[in-house]
């Protein structure tokens, strides 16, 4: 008797095994499949390419879409402005948001209450589109790379994850510190801070996405300085260029370029160009998406 129901269960338990590995083969493919198909378009004629049918692989491999995108005058120096931005928006938010997390998660704090209900009102209300542009030229930080940091360097939305994280945390580990002689920047900075690491590392990818793949502020603000335009807004002129016909390329004539290629080929290579880099980032910040790295550091 007891021998049919541990078969029974045995059974039933390969049969929920089976269709949970058949949702998360279906959920991969259809996770996988668009990106595969947007890197063998990038990488095919785009005289054949027109023809369709690519899939998972390029029918005519070619790197001219490419070649076409890096021959832009402005590509270097546009990536440059996006690395620096990135690297300096991620950096500058993270600790801005973090810093005001644990003020508001300070049950000493007067202001808390105030000061909370002001940023979740800035999460449903915005000035909109004129009034900061008005603000941002009187503040005169037109023509600037302040324009790409300074204006988003708090998010609400930031400020209340890392919050919520920090309030999940022992408050004895602060008040031990305190004991211990230490202020409220060594707390935060040698207790805090460490323990926070997966809420921060969320928070940094997606300030670094943000960043990265922001071009609208560039088109507003420096879209005439040569010198601070980004690599998202320059891909975008090159898209322009090659529905244009326009000659911005060195030394090359558009008309010869379209000759061989098509808009639609190399939006498919710009698309590859500015998703790279976040992949590459990615798997250093997965590993800090792990909770509980503050199991048994109180004794009871």
């Amino acid at each position: 008797m007891l021998s049919k129901k541990l078969a029974a269960a045995s059974w039933s338990d390969r049969i929920f095994d089976l269709v949970v590995y058949a949702a998360i083969t279906v959920v991969t493919i259809a996770t996988l499949y668009p990106f595969l198909n947007v890197l063998a378009i990038s990488f095919n004629d785009s005289t054949d390419s027109i023809k369709g049918g690519i899939t998972v692989y390029p029918r005519v491999f070619t790197v001219k879409n490419y070649e076409t995108i890096f021959a832009y005058s402005g590509l270097m120096t546009g990536l440059k402005i996006s690395v620096l931005r990135t690297i300096i928006g991620t950096i500058l938010g993270l600790v801005s948001a973090s810093m005001l997390a644990f003020t508001l998660s300070r049950v000493d704090f007067q202001a808390r209450r105030f000061v909370s209900t002001f940023l979740a009102l800035t999460m449903y209300v915005s000035g909109g589109l004129i009034p900061v542009y008005i603000l941002i030229k009187n503040l005169d930080m037109m023509g600037t790379f302040g324009v790409y940091v300074l204006p988003g360097l708090v998010s609400a939305f930031n400020v209340f994850v890392i919050r919520s994280f920090i309030d999940g945390l022992p408050y004895a580990l602060q008040e031990s510190a305190k004991l211990d002689g230490a202020n409220d920047f060594t707390i935060y900075w040698r207790v805090i801070l460490p323990l926070t690491k997966p809420a921060l590392a969320t928070i940094a990818l997606f300030l670094a996405v943000g960043q990265w793949n922001a071009w609208f502020d560039t088109y507003l603000y420096n879209g005439s300085k040569e010198g601070l335009t980004t690599l998202q807004f320059e891909l975008m002129k090159v898209i322009q260029s090659t529905t244009t016909n326009a000659d911005n390329f060195r030394g090359r004539n558009m008309t010869e370029v379209m000759a061989q290629i098509s808009p639609e080929s190399v939006k498919m290579a710009i698309t590859i160009v500015v998703t790279v880099p976040i992949l590459v980032v990615y798997p250093f910040l997965q590993r800090y998406f792990v909770k509980g790295m503050t199991l048994g550091s109180v004794k009871s």
